[in-house]
């Protein structure tokens, strides 16, 4: 079973951080020897926090987590209001963020942080190679 490990990155508000976000991922990912979990990892993350950065005016983290044979990816953001999927236009460029963690993620949630310190969301994805 692989060992447990955790990361957080605490990012400013600032469009910039989901990049450099990406890039620490990434670096993280291929460190622990997940490179399966790259492209869904990074698309998830740049969801998650792209929507702390929009709908707050605070800081955010990226919280990375390994345990097992599960990988779990949160936000953190400073609003505690619950996250809403919203039903995107054919031509948008918004509200696709919540359906491409469904979509993706083996498992997701949010939760209150400290009653009102704002707002977790998490999701897993699964490390174990999966039979075809």
């Amino acid at each position: 079973m692989p060992d447990a490990w955790e990361y957080t990155l605490y990012i400013p508000h600032d469009p910039r951080a989901v990049a450099i976000s990406r890039r620490t991922l990434r670096d993280i990912l291929t460190t622990h020897t997940l490179p399966a979990l790259l492209e869904p990892a990074e698309l998830l993350a740049s969801e998650l926090l792209t929507n702390a950065l929009l709908h707050t005016t605070g800081p955010a983290a990226l919280k990375l987590r390994q345990s097992g044979h599960s990988f779990r990816l949160g936000a953190w953001d400073t609003d505690p209001t619950p996250p809403k999927a919203t039903t995107p236009t054919e031509t948008g460029t918004s509200g696709r963020g919540l359906h491409l963690v469904e979509a993706y993620a083996d498992d997701w949630g949010w939760f209150t942080v400290n009653g009102t310190d704002g707002k977790y969301i998490w999701c897993e994805l699964g490390t174990e190679t999966k039979p075809d």
